[in-house]
Parts: structure tokens; sequence; C-alpha cells
């Protein structure tokens, strides 16, 4: 096992209650393959690994990873796109822009903008449509000469716009 590239990526992650019950079952399936394996089972830490314990080889993750987009029927993706997959979908239910430097372990925020809001049209559409909800459309009761003004310095008043109800 080698260390992370840096010492801000070694740390802990928050991850979701689905995700947690998963890992605790894939954990006790690798207990009972260290019980029954015939060879010394190393004490690397790792999560995942070889049935014997041993680190797994990335270019093997990359290649079962490959095997399950296929059989999945997903586009191509390559296994690296997951990490900004995760960072689009949370900026994209609105989680906030340092929270998601904070996960992907950006040493600034500039980094994460840069590289993310150009990916999330959705998302500017989104923005958009809610300030345009928060313009009033319609005047529930208003006479036909009503007129909404703008104040000017020099006291004098000018229409912004007028209002007509038919």
């Amino acid at each position: 096992m080698t260390d992370p590239k840096t010492d801000d990526s070694d740390a802990v992650i928050a991850l979701d209650e689905d995700t947690m019950q998963v890992l605790a079952a894939h954990r006790v399936r690798q207990r009972a393959e260290r019980q029954t394996a015939d060879a010394v089972w190393p004490t690397t830490g790792l999560m995942f690994t070889e049935q014997d314990g041993q680190p797994l080889h990335p270019a093997k993750v990359t290649e079962r990873f490959k095997e399950l987009v296929v059989q999945a029927g997903l586009p191509p993706i390559r296994l690296h796109d997951l990490r900004h997959g995760a960072a689009t979908l949370a900026l994209a239910t609105g989680v906030e822009m340092k929270v998601v430097q904070a996960m992907l372990r950006h040493s600034s925020i500039t980094i994460t903008s840069d590289t993310y809001t150009s990916v999330l049209p959705q998302v500017a559409r989104e923005a958009a449509d809610a300030t345009a909800r928060m313009v009033p459309r319609r005047v529930a009761s208003c006479r036909v000469d009503d007129r909404l003004t703008l104040g000017l310095p020099s006291g004098r008043m000018r229409p912004l716009w007028t209002v007509r109800v038919n």
C-alpha cells in the first residue's frame, strides 16, 4: 500500500447509509474469506483485496470496471470519471461548491469551480428558473391606471413600468 498523494488526502469521508450497509456486508464476507484462506492473510488495512488478502492491482480493477459497465449496458465511462460524476451530481443536487471542494480534496475552491461550473448547464438553468419564480407574474388587484414608479434623485418620479389588468 502506498501513501496518499498529499497529507490532506488521508481523511475521513462521509458516506450515505446505504453505502455503509453495503460496505459492512462486504467486510463480513472479507472476514470469512480471511478465516478460510490457506495462506497467511496479510494485514494491509485495505477494504478491497484479492481473495487471499493481497492488494488489488489497479489494472485489474480497471478491467473489471469496464466489464461491469458493459454488462450494465452503460455508455463507455472511465473509472476515474466516477469521481467527476459524484462531484457533478452533488452540485446538481445543491451541495455547495465549498463542500464539493472538501469532498474532492482540492487545494483551492478555484480548481473545483473551474472544473465543474462549465459542466452544469442544468444547474444554471435551474438557478435561472428559481430566480424567475421569485418575480411576481400577476398583480391580484390593481386599477388600470396604477403605475409602479422609480424615485429619481431630483425628487421627480418616473414610471418604471405600467401594470394593465384586463
